[in-house]
């Protein structure tokens, strides 16, 4: 299963995977498993855990902060191009879709550098030191938490830090004034929060379903 960016066409979608770096025998059984969820739209695809592998290993981020974890495809990626030493602190509020996660992680030999901690990501953030902490944040979690969980990650943010976003598009709906929906109106204030933060140097990227990078000053 591929999950393309409402942006490209099959044509496109197909001419990318066959560009970029392909998922192994075990991520591909990953995903084939959650293909079979209800819920499985909410895995990203292949293409952008390739991009978020690719972001740790050029960042050289050893403290990693990931916000929705599913059934584990991202952290399983990010936790692959960790150095030695590095942790993904995973916070999810489902035992039964991380419970998923957990097998792959063990089968990647990644168990030991991941964390995963359950329950409200707002609460467990919230529970943590208020200091620089991370050297990357994915949020890829309930859309209407995104304005919040952006207050909560930004302070625990090294200098140099990057904040990643997933959704902040929302096919497009974002510029549609007359979708005034709950999660629509909170990826608004989310996307209007982040460029305005003079703590953060943002990009909200025309990627997969919109991704936004920003950059802790």
């Amino acid at each position: 299963m591929t999950r393309q960016s409402f942006l490209l066409d099959d044509r496109l979608t197909t001419y990318i995977a066959d560009h970029t770096n392909a998922p192994d025998q075990l991520e591909l059984a990953l995903i084939a498993e959650t293909a079979e969820l209800p819920e499985a739209m909410m895995q990203i695809g292949p293409e952008q855990a390739e991009f978020l592998r690719f972001l740790v290993r050029i960042s050289g981020a050893h403290a990693i902060l990931e916000i929705g974890s599913f059934t584990g495809y991202s952290a399983l990626a990010m936790a692959s191009a960790l150095p030695e030493g590095g942790t993904v602190v995973a916070l999810d509020a489902s035992e039964e879709w991380t419970n998923i996660a957990r097998r792959y992680w063990e089968k990647a030999g990644l168990s030991d550098r991941i964390d995963l901690r359950i329950g409200p990501a707002a609460e467990t953030l919230a529970a943590m030191p208020e200091e620089p902490t991370f050297d990357l944040a994915f949020i890829d979690a309930d859309k209407t938490g995104y304005p919040e969980y952006l207050s909560l990650v930004v302070p625990r943010m090294k200098s140099g830090g990057i904040v990643v976003a997933d959704n902040t598009l929302r096919s497009g709906k974002v510029a549609d004034p007359s979708d005034t929906s709950e999660s629509i109106e909170a990826v608004r204030r989310f996307n209007r929060a982040a460029s305005d933060d003079d703590r953060l140097d943002t990009q909200l990227l025309p990627l997969f379903d919109g991704l936004t990078i920003a950059v802790k000053r």
